[in-house]
């Protein structure tokens, strides 16, 4: 059974798991949007080739740290959208919600530093 709470209680949530990260990673990602919407939308679970009915928690758009240059100028800035729903109905208590927004707060900021979803599952964000 899904857990939902407010838009305003989930924001507080996502605001605290960002709080727990160390500075030396904070710093990198003052200029990230975290987006909050309540589902991804048709268009990026087509670009995923996701199904309408698949299961999509969270997305990062942009360009990896690791992986940018100079050249890279004029790109779309990055972005980090978290999708309350979703992330709501595989929860089933307020500590799953609170660790389940954690881990996926922070396996969308991995994707920012350049893992990949196996470094991503090695460290437990997968």
């Amino acid at each position: 059974m899904p857990y939902p709470v407010s838009q305003e209680r989930f924001g507080e949530l996502v605001e605290e798991a960002l709080a727990e990260l160390p500075e030396e990673f904070a710093r990198f990602l003052e200029e990230v949007p975290i987006e909050v919407r309540d589902r991804p939308s048709a268009g990026q679970l087509r670009q995923l080739g996701m199904g309408r009915n698949e299961l999509l928690l969270g997305l990062y758009q942009g360009r990896p740290r690791t992986k940018r240059s100079v050249e890279d100028s004029g790109q779309m800035p990055d972005v980090i959208y978290l999708y309350q729903k979703p992330i709501e109905s595989v929860s089933r208590s307020e500590k799953e919600l609170i660790d389940q927004v954690r881990t996926t707060v922070l396996h969308e900021i991995g994707h920012h530093f350049g893992m990949d979803e196996e470094d991503l599952d090695k460290l437990g964000y997968g």
